[in-house]
């Protein structure tokens, strides 16, 4: 499955690896892309392993304000 995700608060290329290094931590994801300048993120992962919900949260533990759209 492929989610996009608004993330807040991230202002530079550290951020952007920070959100990426914590979604990769989860089981099954498969490709992330973060986009800086649109404060989003798409996700692809496997639906048996991990949810939408359990990704916005690590993002949000990294200390960006996360939500599904």
């Amino acid at each position: 499955m492929k989610q996009t995700f608004s993330i807040e608060g991230m202002s530079c290329n550290h951020c952007v690896a920070k959100v990426e290094v914590g979604i990769k931590e989860l089981p099954g994801i498969q490709k992330v892309k973060i986009n800086l300048k649109k404060g989003n993120g798409v996700v692809k992962f496997d639906e048996g392993q991990v949810d939408a919900a359990a990704i916005a949260a690590k993002v949000t533990e990294t200390g960006y304000p996360t939500q599904v759209m």
